[in-house]
């Protein structure tokens, strides 16, 4: 059944904000606040890993750098892109409207906990590449592991943050829905080198989200999200960054 995945990856995320909803209740403010800042130990340790696998090579016993130009030139074009358009204040209107609309006004922490969460499940290759996969063959299967991948960090950070987090399924929905849906027009688009790109790219942002959970939001990530897009078409450029 095609699209199986994406109802699989929501499913996950629901059930883990529902069981991480009720392990909050059993820790103190305090607590919840290490939960928090391990969460975002481990989603910088994540990112890095994935940045690390896309801009180091081995070649003869050597450990090589590179795409250093790819990363600044993204990021940088990319988030003034994204603060021209002031793409994380439209995520955090919509976030704002769940708020009111889900009779959770009194939740101080539901707009950062909803954004946050949001970025941390949606941004990356598997969601991409396995919504493409689900699309053209109805292989659910990467997908599938990440389903097992978020209901664990929508646990912890629905324990840590609030339910707020829970909500990341819609844009999770909305986003690989729609890449599954057109996937026989993205397939062609997303070669190796093109998922190569946004998966580092991908990583470099979530390391920017580990930051925010850290050391509170000092970096509007949302912003940053076409340095994605630019990553995609920079593996069509006749020359290597």
């Amino acid at each position: 059944m095609i699209g199986l995945g994406t109802i699989l990856n929501c499913a996950a995320i629901a059930a883990g904000g529902l069981a991480g909803h009720f392990a909050g209740k059993l820790f103190r403010e305090e607590q919840q606040e290490a939960i928090t800042k391990t969460c975002g130990i481990s989603v910088l340790f994540i990112a890095i890993s994935g940045a690390m696998q896309g801009m180091l090579t081995v070649d003869g016993g050597r450990l090589l750098s590179g795409k250093a130009m790819l990363v600044v030139l993204c990021l940088a074009l990319g988030t003034i892109i994204g603060e021209l358009i002031g793409i994380e204040r439209l995520f955090e209107r919509f976030g704002e409207w769940l708020k009111r609309k889900s009779g959770n006004s009194g939740d101080k922490q539901f707009v950062n906990a909803f954004v946050t969460a949001s970025f941390t499940v949606c941004i990356g290759a598997m969601a991409i590449v396995g919504a493409i996969r689900d699309g053209i063959s109805g292989n659910f299967s990467t997908l599938a592991v990440k389903s097992v991948l978020d209901f664990i960090i929508i646990v912890v950070m629905t324990s840590s943050l609030g339910k707020g987090s829970a909500f990341s399924a819609i844009p999770v929905l909305i986003f690989e829905g729609s890449v599954t849906l057109l996937a026989r027009l993205i397939a062609p688009v997303m070669t190796e080198a093109a998922a190569a790109n946004l998966s580092l790219i991908g990583s470099v942002l979530i390391f920017c989200v580990g930051v925010n959970l850290v050391w509170g939001k000092s970096v509007r990530v949302a912003n940053m999200l076409p340095a994605v897009v630019l990553a995609v078409l920079a593996a069509y450029l006749p020359w290597t960054l």
